[in-house]
């Protein structure tokens, strides 16, 4: 298969993670991306630098007021007296009433909805560089390609319109599904990451034209916590358009395939032109960030019941992280997809 990636993915290095009031180092290191991208060597497959495309497609998707707040965030927040390191928000506003702030602490509150999101030096240079790579993965696509793998991180499925989240910073999957629809009419988005995309299921909530479907452990107790339940369905005339397929913690292999067979069929009902996967390796059994119990040869059969929906596919990297697997449940998904 086809595989983008950047190596200026690779200089964002954040150091905080906040879990459960405890300071924990933050585990989406670009360590994880090398791994990953190796793997897509070792089997193969073939690995190219995107192209460049300017900030058009990411401005169809987020708002002026936030690209300028990440590009410019880091160089304002060093200007403060005894700032931390990275930016990290110390307030999160209820965004029901009030007025956008002119602080750089009222602006990191206001465009960064928890602490696992911190900005440091390079995190403008990566972020735009991994959506970059999701926006050439589109481009491939709408110039004939049947599918293409987007190695992009940091991730971006947390990530809303206007806020960061959860590692992610612009929200790569969305921009991927936004591109396409120069092309196609009708878009599906899969999302298998072990947490709900909360970002991109915000962004399209009251589309018709993108179809948002999550499988992901249930919020009820876990991250995201506020998103990701069933009753969301969308809004307004996107009534309809977004599911959510919450599942027990510790979900294995045959459950999951059994619910995704649902899943696969609900879009299958939307008739979408194009697909967008937002591809989460973490809900693999040994995952640091333990939620399911999806082995490798899971992840294959994962892999081949999306490539039966004979889509053009863009497969976009979300979570996943450092475990002596990584890169084989990589393979194994991407082998799944391609040969059945």
């Amino acid at each position: 298969m086809l595989a983008l990636f950047d190596p200026l993915q690779l200089k964002h290095e954040p150091g905080f993670f906040l879990s459960s009031g405890s300071r924990l180092p933050n585990p989406e290191v670009a360590e994880r991306a090398k791994v990953l991208k190796e793997s897509l060597l070792q089997h193969g497959h073939e690995l190219k630098s995107p192209e460049s495309h300017g900030m058009g497609p990411i401005a169809s998707v987020h708002p002026p007021d936030y690209l300028h707040f990440l590009k410019n965030i880091f160089r304002r927040w060093q200007r403060i007296e005894g700032a931390s390191e990275e930016v990290i928000p110390n307030v999160h506003p209820n965004r029901r009433s009030g007025g956008y702030p002119d602080s750089a602490v009222g602006q990191a509150g206001w465009h960064m909805a928890d602490t696992a999101c911190p900005i440091g030096p390079q995190t403008w240079t990566s972020v735009l560089a991994s959506a970059n790579n999701a926006v050439d993965a589109a481009r491939y696509i709408l110039d004939g390609t049947d599918s293409v793998y987007a190695l992009c991180r940091p991730p971006g499925h947390h990530a809303f319109s206007d806020m960061a989240g959860g590692f992610c910073y612009l929200n790569n999957t969305a921009i991927a599904a936004q591109h396409l629809r120069e092309g196609f009419r009708r878009i599906a988005i899969l999302d298998v990451d072990l947490h709900h995309g909360n970002g991109t299921q915000g962004i399209f909530y009251q589309r018709t034209d993108v179809l948002t479907v999550s499988l992901h452990a249930d919020p009820i107790r876990f991250y995201p916590f506020f998103w990701g339940h069933r009753h969301e369905r969308g809004e307004g005339p996107g009534l309809g358009f977004n599911l959510n397929f919450p599942l027990p913690r510790g979900t294995a292999d045959e459950e999951y395939l059994k619910i995704l067979t649902k899943a696969l069929s609900q879009i299958a009902s939307f008739y979408p032109e194009a697909m967008v996967v937002a591809l989460g390796l973490d809900a693999f059994k040994e995952d640091p960030l333990a939620g399911f119990a999806i082995t490798t040869e899971g992840f294959k059969k994962i892999g081949a019941a999306i490539a039966g929906m004979k889509l053009p596919t863009v497969l976009v990297q979300e979570g996943g992280y450092l475990c002596k697997e990584l890169g084989e449940n990589l393979n194994g998904i991407l082998d799944g997809f391609e040969n059945g």
